[in-house]
């Protein structure tokens, strides 16, 4: 028997365009006329499936809808005009005919695709570190560039504070102390003791957040924490590798009985930046914003360059030297990665 050749991504892409293509057609049988659907309501999507999404209305009722096909983009989280159809046909009950504008929207980037949205009217984004499978303070940077690039509040969380001890205490105290130094939020909670979680809960109320951090930092575990009524699964961390097992499949969108919704997303288990310009790195260390652009050659790397104002400022200790180094890894990794050629092109 033959062996099978393996697909080159140029016909994986097609065999993917032409499935949803069949779904898009497959999903257009369910119309509706004019006087079939009911007045214009207002919503807020829960979920999205394909050509379909649930949105659920002023009152806490769910539809699945149609998407109308000028319906350029829809997210978790956008707020949208839907007419509910007066019958069900095959379990979609009402089409969306239009998205309002976006406070916020959260996006990674796609090699193919551009910049994909992942969520939409994001207030705060709590980026979840812990010491276990390891406290990494340059992966907290990344997280605080992507936020200052969609303008959303980050907020850093170390969860399983009931795992450091006195020896870890403080090491971990003099790194956080780093980000509070900046003027960034920092919280402890630890689902395992309890400790923290009210607090973690007051951060919540009367925002809309997202859980963003590495596989294995306890995302879900909180989450069930937080909303125990939800039962989602969780895998517990690997013994082999230290790593976690994501669990999240379908982007949702929760209430808190306090006030306040949770996005839980699978596309934002970690960012890529290789998207973002070198200048654009320097804006998300918002501590840089006082020397860039003071530099004595308008070309500067902030390397080694002679009259380097960013230099300067960690020489005289304006700036942390442990933040300027993460700042020069994250743009070395740009200049590294193939991708960010492929998407700037």
């Amino acid at each position: 028997m033959a062996k099978a050749k393996k697909l080159t991504k140029g016909q994986a892409r097609r065999i993917r365009a032409n499935q949803a293509k069949k779904l898009r057609n497959k999903a257009e049988e369910v119309q509706w006329q004019d006087e079939e659907l009911g007045a214009p309501e207002q919503g807020i999507v829960i979920s999205r499936f394909g050509q379909h999404a649930d949105i659920e209305n002023g009152e806490g009722n769910t539809f699945r809808c149609n998407i109308r096909r000028g319906v350029d983009s829809l997210v978790c989280g956008d707020k949208v005009m839907f007419r509910q159809g007066k019958s069900s046909e095959h379990t979609v009950s009402g089409v969306i005919e239009a998205v309002h504008e976006r406070s916020s929207a959260l996006s990674r980037p796609d090699v193919y695709d551009g910049l994909k949205p992942v969520a939409a009217n994001i207030s705060q984004i709590i980026i979840v570190t812990t010491v276990l499978p390891a406290f990494n303070p340059d992966i907290i940077d990344r997280y605080i560039v992507a936020c200052v690039q969609t303008g959303i509040k980050p907020v850093i969380l170390m969860n399983k504070a009931d795992l450091i001890d006195e020896d870890l205490a403080e090491i971990v105290e003099e790194q956080l102390d780093i980000y509070r130094a900046i003027g960034y939020q920092v919280l402890y909670a630890s689902s395992e003791s309890g400790d923290g979680i009210k607090e973690l809960r007051a951060q919540l109320v009367d925002e809309t957040s997202i859980f963003v951090g590495q596989s294995g930092v306890g995302k879900s575990t909180l989450v069930n924490t937080l909303m125990p009524e939800l039962g989602l699964v969780t895998k517990q961390v690997s013994e082999n590798s230290g790593l976690g097992q994501h669990t999240t499949t379908v982007a949702r969108l929760y209430h808190f009985e306090q006030g306040g919704d949770l996005i839980d997303s699978p596309g934002i288990r970690e960012f890529g930046l290789w998207h973002l310009s070198p200048e654009q790195v320097a804006d998300g260390f918002i501590e840089f914003d006082d020397y860039l652009g003071t530099c004595k050659f308008r070309d500067c790397k902030h390397v080694s360059d002679p009259g380097c104002a960013l230099i300067a400022a960690v020489e005289s200790g304006e700036i942390h030297p442990e933040r300027f180094a993460s700042f020069q890894r994250i743009v070395e990794s740009l200049s590294s990665n193939t991708l960010t050629t492929r998407f700037k092109n």
